[in-house]
């Protein structure tokens, strides 16, 4: 039984850090599911014997909470940083939330449009300053993918800590 709860865990972990990439799957809850599971169900403890405690649960799932709503925040604070209008990143926003319903590629592709003609059709800009906040916007995309990456990735090195 032991066995099939860490192969749980680290499917879930492995599922998190594939969905830190793909923009379909929500990578960091699925990783911290990971370590729910090995928390409810499995041994739960380290080299050291210690438990998995509440505190580090708890403290996770905000870490998780933070940064699966800054993914959506970076990529329009990245368009204002650019020079973007409010028109510019509500474009960014409303577009990556569009794009969820066309995974995988979906998202990006409603940031860059949603970015675009936000700023072409409200913010009444020419092509090349629309084109300038939508890279801005899709930076912020990337920064907020690696952030989730490297959320994951830590989840996914305590799965496996309190797994073995």
């Amino acid at each position: 039984m032991d066995l099939f709860i860490i192969a749980c865990a680290f499917a879930l972990g492995f599922l998190g850090i594939i969905g830190s990439v793909l923009p379909a799957i929500p990578g960091p809850p699925l990783s911290w599911l990971g370590l729910l599971v090995l928390y409810i169900w499995g041994s739960g403890t380290n080299a050291e014997g210690e438990p998995i405690t509440d505190q580090v649960l708890m403290i996770w799932l905000l870490i998780v909470t933070v940064v699966t709503v800054l993914d959506y925040i970076i990529p329009a604070y990245f368009t204002k940083l650019t020079g973007g209008s409010k028109y510019g990143s509500w474009g960014a926003l409303i577009g990556m939330i569009a794009g969820l319903f066309i995974p995988p590629i979906g998202m990006i592709l409603g940031l860059l449009l949603g970015t675009f003609l936000a700023e072409m059709l409200f913010a009444n800009k020419e092509a090349g300053p629309a084109l300038k906040s939508t890279l801005g916007a899709f930076v912020g995309f990337l920064c907020g993918t690696g952030l989730k990456l490297l959320c994951s990735g830590v989840l996914m090195y305590y799965i496996f800590v309190y797994a073995f």
